[in-house]
């Protein structure tokens, strides 16, 4: 059975910093993107940014320059470093893993950032 465990999630003041991570287990195989979601109340889930397993990295033209994603396809690991924290940023951000054709989604974790 494949699971995906997020953590870092918690609540933060404007302009802070979190990392969230992501672990996958399971008979995983062909790893080919790894990446994180998120979705704020009333509104639909969206792409926050996704890494290739060359490397290559997309990102959500909202958190450009603020937010990094790095990940370990050998581990299946994944990780999102998010500087500069908006309000606007609050959501519950869901892992997800691309691999041997199907995908598999974490159980999300709360972000909210509020003073």
């Amino acid at each position: 059975q494949v699971q995906l465990l997020e953590s870092g999630g918690g609540l933060v003041q404007p302009g802070g910093s979190l990392r969230l991570s992501c672990a996958a287990s399971g008979s995983i195989y062909s790893i080919n993107v790894m990446g994180w979601y998120r979705q704020a109340p009333g509104k639909e889930r969206e792409l926050v940014a996704r890494i290739g397993v060359g490397g290559s990295t997309i990102y959500a033209d909202s958190v450009k320059g603020r937010f990094t994603i790095s990940g370990d396809s050998a581990k299946k690991t994944v990780y999102l470093q998010m500087n500069s924290l908006k309000p606007e940023d609050t959501a519950v951000y869901y892992c997800i893993l691309r691999w041997g054709g199907t995908q598999s989604w974490g159980q999300g974790t709360q972000v909210t950032v509020s003073s």
